[in-house]
């Protein structure tokens, strides 16, 4: 009864969704790739909100409700059917008479299940694509029978662009370069090791009484070049994000320099590489929305490169939905974690290959912790932690590794706003290895 109530109202929705887009003709763009997507979409919006009247997808509200929700302006009811219908009413009049509507959709589309993607497209047909990578091993790849079958998905949204649609993508990731020659539609990309439209260089890190703080780069296109400073994160995801965004305004008469200012005022998104206090006067990075191959490695490949501190800390849990592909993954993973980190902190039964990966290629025992309760985790990292480390917390969203940040942050007291799954329906979720 409850996946039958829960497709009415998706349908509904989605009808609504479709009534209020052909009323207003919006531009839309939609982000999709396998990682990146919430920051590359909280980026453009940045850039754009200030010339254009705006609306972007809240929090990741990406699935078949969330973009829904999104196009009526309409918050999650999450479990209470009272609230659900409501939204339909309310979506409705939206539909029916739509008042002050934003110019510009920046819409944020994952999939989980084949056919997700098809079944958005169905009513949504972007004006802009972006494309934000597409690695060899995706999240959610489990539901799939092979990782090519997830990139094919993805694609579907690039194949229902209209026809005068742009995509706009990465450059650097050759899975997206090998798709292009099925793409008709002009493209625009965005890199920072491969020549393109919208090139990065120069990046380094930003410190502030020799702490870390951000980063900054420059990125170059036919005609300029600018230097754009991000406070409050790090990591090569705010420079593809950034990317993205600057070379998106390009097709709005916005000057690079003029899409840069803009993007000066960029908050950084809680759970993604968020750079925040901790106690003992220790910093802490934190990257809790969510987990997969790629992602790791990148956070990884940060840690080892920042400098002047005491010692790397990583706390690891589990990467979820890899199906097959679990094992190998978390191994390589812990192989790349001894490179890169002093001392590891695991969370989970999978995350236990990372400890054995770790171990096989060099890292210490001793230095090697294993756990499966989130709390236990955090308790005896605060007792741990010592004045000057560097902390990277990075797990897929069902361990809840938000807990652990919110052991050791210097500013418990504002975890609502700094810290992901904060709301009262996500405090009220054990995580799964409760």
């Amino acid at each position: 009864m409850k996946a039958f109530f829960k497709k009415m109202v998706v349908a509904i929705l989605s009808a609504e969704a479709r009534m209020l887009i052909n009323r207003t003709k919006p531009i839309i763009i939609a982000v999709t790739g396998s990682v990146g997507k919430t920051s590359t979409k909280d980026a453009i919006y940045e850039a754009l909100k200030g010339k254009l009247s705006a609306r972007k997808s809240q929090k990741s509200y990406n699935s078949e409700i969330g973009i829904p929700l999104t196009v009526l302006g309409l918050p999650n009811a999450w479990n209470n059917p009272i609230l659900w219908t409501k939204n339909i009413v309310d979506g409705f009049f939206t539909a029916l008479f739509p008042s002050n509507y934003p110019k510009v959709l920046v819409i944020e589309a994952g999939v989980d299940r084949p056919g997700d993607m098809k079944s958005l497209t169905s009513w949504l047909k972007p004006d802009v694509v972006v494309l934000t990578r597409l690695p060899d091993v995706p999240v959610h790849v489990e539901y799939f029978k092979m990782p090519e079958d997830v990139v094919a998905e993805k694609m579907e949204l690039v194949y229902a662009l209209k026809p005068e649609g742009v995509l706009v993508y990465n450059h650097d990731d050759m899975i997206i370069r090998n798709q292009l020659e099925n793409v008709r539609h002009r493209s625009i990309g965005y890199s920072r090791y491969s020549d393109s439209q919208f090139r990065m260089k120069n990046d380094s890190f930003l410190y502030q009484d020799d702490t870390i703080s951000g980063l900054q780069f420059d990125i170059s296109s036919l005609s300029e070049t600018v230097t754009v400073k991000v406070r409050g994160m790090v990591g090569d995801h705010v420079l593809y994000s950034c990317g993205a965004a600057l070379a998106t305004a390009s097709l709005f008469e916005m000057s690079l320099a003029e899409a840069a200012n803009e993007l000066s005022g960029l908050e950084p998104t809680p759970g993604r590489m968020r750079i925040l206090l901790g106690i003992k006067h220790t910093t802490i990075i934190d990257d809790t929305y969510n987990s997969s191959p790629v992602a790791v490695e990148s956070a990884l490949a940060t840690i080892r490169e920042i400098h002047g501190v005491k010692r790397k800390i990583a706390v690891l849990g589990d990467m979820l939905e890899l199906g097959q592909y679990s094992v190998r993954e978390h191994e390589r993973i812990g192989a790349l974690t001894a490179q890169s980190a002093d001392i590891l902190f695991t969370v989970g039964v999978r995350a236990r290959k990372i400890a054995e990966g770790a171990l096989e290629n060099g890292m210490d025992e001793a230095n090697i912790f294993q756990y499966e309760d989130v709390k236990r985790a955090g308790r005896e990292l605060q007792d741990m932690i010592e004045s000057g480390d560097l902390i990277l917390v990075k797990a897929s969203q069902g361990i809840r590794a938000e807990r652990i940040v919110e052991e050791i942050m210097y500013e418990p007291d504002k975890a609502e706003e700094l810290l992901v799954r904060q709301g009262s329906v996500w405090q009220n979720k054990p995580d799964i290895l409760a």
